[in-house]
């Protein structure tokens, strides 16, 4: 069953691909959440038009994530948290990244963050992406607190 995607579905595609999927994938979750429609010819005329028309103006989006790419990379980002030796006390997540960027200056959302959860202290690397182009790895460290 082939399908046009209205928004970003993760481990599927991106807003407007035309994908293949399972015909029950597809009318049992995709469809009734309003996640993609049916991939008629005439859906995909119009897609391709739209498209067409959205290319110029998806270049400057390119061009910022670029930019916000360019200035992620020259961060260097450092968390601190409670820990007993290398093993912290809880977790560092996704929330935490942001929180961390957020104090640099550099607004992401957290749900295009992927870095896992990580328990322990030390150096660790995050995929951020900005765009579906434009993804970046962001390395981190992770610090325990220092005991005043």
């Amino acid at each position: 069953m082939e399908l046009i995607l209205k928004q970003d579905v993760q481990n599927l595609g991106f807003k407007d691909d035309v994908v293949t999927v399972k015909a029950g994938y597809g009318r049992n979750f995709l469809i009734p959440q309003g996640f993609a429609h049916m991939a008629t010819p005439t859906a995909k005329k119009i897609l391709a038009e739209n498209l067409k028309q959205r290319a110029f103006k998806e270049q400057k989006v390119v061009n910022e994530a670029k930019a916000t790419a360019e200035a992620l990379k020259a961060l260097d980002i450092k968390i601190t948290a409670k820990a007993g030796g290398e093993k912290l006390f809880g977790s560092v997540t996704n929330a935490d990244i942001v929180t961390a960027l957020e104090k640099e200056g550099q607004s992401i959302d957290r749900k295009f963050i992927t870095s896992g959860i990580v328990k322990r202290t030390g150096k660790y690397s995050a995929s951020i992406r900005l765009h579906r182009d434009v993804i970046v790895d962001l390395p981190y460290e992770i610090l325990a607190e220092q005991e005043n």
